[in-house]
């Protein structure tokens, strides 16, 4: 396997298995109330993503309060209140439904960007947010069988975790998968109690077990691969090939427990379809001046952000440690990010 194809299907595989989350937690409802279950999934997601976390710096927490403050909205938002929505909405609807609307967490994150943390989204940004909420619509109309509460309720919980990827991009001084593994812990255990502490915990040793294997691998396993993908690969092109997790879901839905596919499911998909190209697409070129300042996060020196060396190291190998940015005046098309999103004037 080249250099290329592994990491893409490492972002492949990561899809298949945040994918295969929704089908398997339809069926694990049947012995977990939801607040059970995500508690379990949250906790399978930290011993998923452990080994990862450990190797790349230790399970340190942020040192500063602004960083720990938005760490602790995003277990609360991404890791207690979105799951539990996730899976009262799938009490109610089919796991190919659910699929399909959990498509929305990208549009929900980039409307929150534009809203609240002052990132800019064009016409294309905004046409593909419509063409998301009509794909929602269609399976939530009238005569369907998923009902309009199903789906406000998964939209709600896309908005959480829109919220958790804003809070969780601000977030350095520690990598990627060690903020993946507090929140997992945290908002597991919280959650897990919550549930014990709601209604008796019934549940068979099998389908704990279940539940914790989904997380590891749905949850905990599927984000370190993604990690690994985005990093090899950057994070537009990652973006692109786990951006096929819904199809695995509602192939999944098919095959395992056999619900059916309507006309109403095909078009839902190409409107999210449609939706997610133009989001991908979206990108804003201006010159901008980036203040001094100093961070850990995992980061390339390709990127035209990070100009100081490390011998022997190639350039597009990411890496993390506390480093100081210069102040820089550039011109390119960008995401937002940790440099684009704070510290820059715009000229």
């Amino acid at each position: 396997m080249n250099a290329r194809a592994k990491p893409i299907a490492a972002a492949l595989l990561s899809a298949a298995l945040f994918g295969a989350a929704t089908p398997a937690s339809k069926a694990l409802l049947a012995d977990l109330a939801p607040f059970q279950l995500a508690g379990l999934l949250y906790l399978g997601a930290a011993l998923g993503v452990a080994p990862l976390a450990l190797r790349g710096g230790g399970l340190r927490l942020p040192a500063d309060r602004r960083n720990r403050m938005r760490l602790a909205g995003a277990v609360l938002a991404g890791g207690i209140i979105g799951p539990v929505l996730l899976l009262l909405g799938l009490r109610l609807a089919g796991a190919a439904s659910v699929s399909l609307w959990l498509s929305f967490e990208l549009v929900a994150t980039a409307l929150l960007g534009a809203m609240a943390f002052r990132e800019p989204l064009g016409r294309a940004g905004w046409v593909g947010a419509a063409a998301a909420l009509a794909g929602a619509a269609v399976l939530a109309g009238p005569g369907e069988p998923a009902g309009a509460a199903a789906c406000l309720l998964v939209l709600a919980a896309c908005l959480c975790w829109g919220l958790d990827n804003q809070l969780t991009a601000l977030i350095d001084g520690i990598t990627p998968s060690e903020s993946t593994f507090w929140k997992g812990l945290a908002a597991g255990a919280c959650t897990l109690a919550l549930g014990m502490a709601f209604e008796p915990f019934a549940a068979s040793a099998p389908a704990l077990l279940a539940a914790l294997a989904v997380g590891v691998l749905s949850y905990g396993a599927s984000i370190a691969l993604y990690i690994s993908a985005a990093q090899a690969l950057g994070a537009t092109r990652a973006q692109i090939a786990f951006s096929g997790a819904p199809l695995f879901g509602v192939a999944l839905a098919l095959a395992w427990l056999g619900e059916s596919l309507r006309v109403a499911h095909g078009v839902s998909a190409a409107l999210f379809a449609a939706a997610l190209v133009l989001l991908l697409r979206e990108r804003h070129a201006h010159r901008h001046t980036h203040d001094a300042m100093r961070h850990e996060h995992a980061h390339r020196h390709d990127d035209g952000h990070h100009q100081h060396s490390h011998p022997g190291l190639p350039a597009g190998t990411s890496h993390s440690h506390a480093h100081e940015h210069e102040p820089l005046a550039h011109a390119h098309p960008h995401w937002p990010d940790l440099h684009h999103r704070h510290g820059h004037r715009h000229d």
